[in-house]
């Protein structure tokens, strides 16, 4: 089982117009509202590929029940904890002439300290049952910065995998422990430790320092791909050329197709060509977290990988 913890889940609304005109009435060709979030997207991935999932973190109100109702459909296993605040809504705005995706982004409400011992409940029966964890997404405001931190002891213990997807003090905290499998964007590595990383030679190098003992990094670059590190190697895996729809919930779909390939014991390596696989395939869809298997088995005959590309010779 693959355990997808996100503490501010939404239910999302992609809307799809021919041509989008600021400051007139737009009329939308079509319109998709469905349970999303970056732990959600990820979930639904792992499904999609036959794995089971389970998903956790807090839902509340009318958009919490029909999140949960979606889940149940897909055949997706859930344990939420049911919190006062209404589970929030996001609008992705997709421009056909422009070939733009713009995401409008609720920010999540903060939650009441017995919601969050309640979660905390939950996970210390779940978690030992897990083979992979994935943990993603901003906390809500007042919220400990070590949640995902706290865990990881418990993953070195239990032998799973812990795949941590965060930035600024919550993924700093992760950094410091010794197991976890980062996966991150450029601008979210960039603004943890607080560098310049526009380049490929300063990202390496980031890369290597930053890499966790018995850790993985991974830094995922939209469109050209994603660099992966772990003890003294690091690969770097190019995305196929594919007919985008919209990117949002790719690096969601990345981190699901991840958890996949670790779950089933995959190499480093191979696991950066499903994930990569996984994020290119979605997309090619107007939906986060939406992925065709045919597609994802097509390219990843497609993926481009290179290994080696950096060595540390502390390690030798």
């Amino acid at each position: 089982m693959i355990l997808c913890l996100g503490t501010s889940p939404v239910y999302q609304r992609t809307m799809v117009f021919e041509r989008l005109t600021l400051d007139k009435v737009n009329r939308a060709q079509s319109v998709h509202d469905y349970a999303s979030g970056k732990s959600i997207n990820a979930a639904r991935v792992i499904r999609t590929l036959g794995a089971d999932a389970l998903a956790s973190g807090f839902v509340g109100g009318p958009r919490g029940e029909l999140l949960r109702r979606e889940l149940d459909e897909l055949g997706i296993r859930h344990e939420f904890v049911t919190v006062a605040p209404q589970t929030r809504q996001c609008v992705t705005v997709i421009d056909q002439a422009a070939g733009t995706a713009t995401e409008l982004v609720e920010e999540s409400i903060a939650v009441a300290e017995a919601d969050w011992r309640q979660l905390e409940e939950k996970l210390r029966q779940l978690l030992p049952q897990a083979a992979v964890w994935v943990f993603s997404g901003t906390l809500p405001p007042q919220a400990p910065p070590d949640f995902y931190a706290r865990w990881l002891p418990l993953a070195r213990q239990t032998g799973a995998a812990a795949i941590v997807d965060a930035r600024g003090e919550p993924l700093r905290l992760a950094m410091r422990r010794p197991n976890p499998i980062l996966k991150i964007n450029r601008d979210e590595l960039a603004s943890t430790i607080g560098e310049d990383l526009s380049d490929d030679t300063r990202l390496l190098a980031a890369m290597r320092r930053h890499v966790p003992a018995e850790g993985k990094i991974i830094v995922t670059l939209g469109a050209a791909g994603a660099m992966a590190c772990e003890r003294a190697t690091c690969w770097r895996a190019s995305t196929p050329s594919v007919r985008t729809v919209s990117a949002v919930g790719s690096g969601d779909a990345f981190a699901g197709g991840l958890a996949v390939a670790l779950s089933q014991r995959l190499p480093t390596e191979e696991a950066l060509k499903v994930a990569v696989a996984c994020g290119a395939a979605n997309a090619m869809t107007p939906l986060a977290g939406h992925v065709h298997p045919a597609d994802v088995q097509k390219l990843l005959g497609l993926v481009g990988l290179s290994g080696n590309i950096i060595e540390s010779r502390e390690h030798e």
